[in-house]
């Protein structure tokens, strides 16, 4: 007999884990609902056309192909097997699961562009596929909650994921975090500061890992990329930010003062913070990181990075600006920016805080306990009357001893059972127990309804 097993970096949730994600997907739906943005769904797969080379070689490596059905190896040639994998791939797989939410949004977008009012807003909550190394916070199947507007360039939309981030967490009750944001023609202008313009995608991707690799190993692999080493010592800046935000806006302004792309950037980044200020914006976790680069090559603005501190879990959230995803499908010119919601992390770091409130765990709220079959007559009619006043309520399915049923209920975290018995049918007044307290009254099944 086979035993069974699940795939690496997949994982199975039950009630209990199902109830605590269930709050963290209503509450995130909630805020994108409150900004005016409408829900999506796309497939699992795409065609593989539509997702390569949208994330760089090494997103491109992470890709889940789907082999083709039937006899995929078909029309496979020695010669192709030679080729090598990335030849091969092309010949016995067309479609893949999607590498995340953006880019098949993208896609739907150009698909459908006669028939949506622009901008455009959409929310989208759906799994994705990475094949990547399983570790702590890091799944190959993972959940994001994505909210994007395309159609527009406006900077209120970043300084409304701004707005968007800081009410979803502190919903969620997580309050110590970090927001942290840099623009990628900032990165540009340092690429061209350092003597390497042009380069600013190879610089993105090493220096997206200085949070896993450190600096060291950041610089060994500029290195490798073909950074020169008068080029890495005039990164130095970069390393070493002075002072809070705007101080260090202030530098770069004199850092970068010969790149035109570069002050660009960072009168973007000041026109978000001034415009989330004018939102409301208060006790602000927002911080520029110059750092901060997002490996994924299609942003080309705004970048963002949550993290929660003291949690030892990498990014929960992040996006940014894309100028032109949208022409890798034919449709040019349509500036789109967006944010994502790591679900499973975002799980993890409110499970190791114990941030879920008691009644995320819930689902019944009452229980029916008949001593007898007898009792069943008054307790189908009151379950009716219970479901029909939107009270989540349930009654145990066999006659067993009370205690067992107790004991369910218990399980459960149901709050309330109601007891029936002989002495209940006779008197029409059925004892209501809070399972919290143990506190017991005596209620008329009208009553019982109006209690909920």
């Amino acid at each position: 007999m086979q035993k069974p097993s699940l795939p690496k970096g997949t994982r199975d949730f039950g009630p209990e884990q199902m109830g605590k994600r269930l709050f963290i997907f209503d509450t995130i739906r909630q805020t994108f609902r409150r900004f005016g943005f409408q829900p999506l769904e796309t497939p699992a797969m795409e065609n593989l056309s539509v997702l390569m080379g949208k994330y760089g070689d090494e997103g491109d490596q992470l890709l889940f192909k789907v082999l083709n059905s039937g006899d995929f190896l078909d029309k496979v040639t020695e010669a192709d097997i030679a080729a090598g994998a990335k030849k091969l791939t092309t010949k016995i797989s067309e479609k893949g699961l999607r590498y995340d939410l953006t880019v098949p949004f993208a896609r739907y977008v150009v698909m459908n562009r006669h028939a949506l009012a622009l901008p455009f807003k959409r929310y989208q909550m759906q799994p994705v596929w990475r094949a990547d190394r399983p570790q702590k916070g890091r799944y190959r199947e993972f959940y994001q909650c994505d909210a994007d507007v395309v159609g527009t360039d406006s900077l209120l939309c970043e300084a409304e994921i701004v707005m968007m981030v800081h009410e979803v967490f502190r919903n969620l009750g997580i309050e110590n975090f970090t927001l942290k944001i840099n623009n990628r023609k900032i990165l540009a202008g340092i690429a061209e500061a350092i003597g390497a313009p042009g380069q600013e995608g190879p610089l993105a991707v090493a220096i997206d890992k200085l949070d896993k690799i450190g600096r060291e190993k950041v610089l060994d692999e500029l290195r490798e990329r073909g950074f020169s080493e008068e080029s890495i010592d005039r990164l130095e800046p970069m390393f070493a930010p002075t002072g809070d935000s705007r101080e260090t806006l202030t530098e770069l302004k004199v850092w970068l003062a010969d790149s035109a792309l570069a002050q660009k950037g960072i009168a973007e980044l000041e026109e978000v913070w001034q415009t989330a200020e004018a939102l409301g914006l208060s006790d602000s976790r927002l911080e520029l990181d110059v750092t901060l680069a997002r490996g994924l090559s299609y942003y080309t603005g705004a970048i963002f990075e949550v993290k929660a501190n003291n949690v030892s879990i990498g990014s929960i959230s992040g996006g940014g600006r894309y100028d032109n995803l949208t022409g890798a499908f034919g449709q040019p010119g349509l500036s789109g920016v967006g944010i994502s919601f790591g679900v499973d992390r975002i799980y993890d770091v409110m499970d190791e805080l114990q941030l879920f409130p008691a009644t995320a765990q819930q689902s019944t709220q009452v229980l029916i306990v008949c001593f007898d079959a007898e009792g069943r007559s008054v307790a189908y009619p009151l379950l009716s009357q219970l479901r029909t006043a939107g009270v989540a309520a349930e009654a145990y399915p066999d006659l067993a001893k009370v205690k067992k049923q107790l004991d369910y209920a218990n399980a459960k975290q149901i709050p309330y059972v109601v007891l029936i018995g002989s002495e209940e049918i006779q008197t029409g007044k059925l004892t209501v127990k809070n399972m919290v307290t143990g506190e017991q009254q005596k209620l008329t099944t009208t009553e019982i309804a109006a209690l909920f």
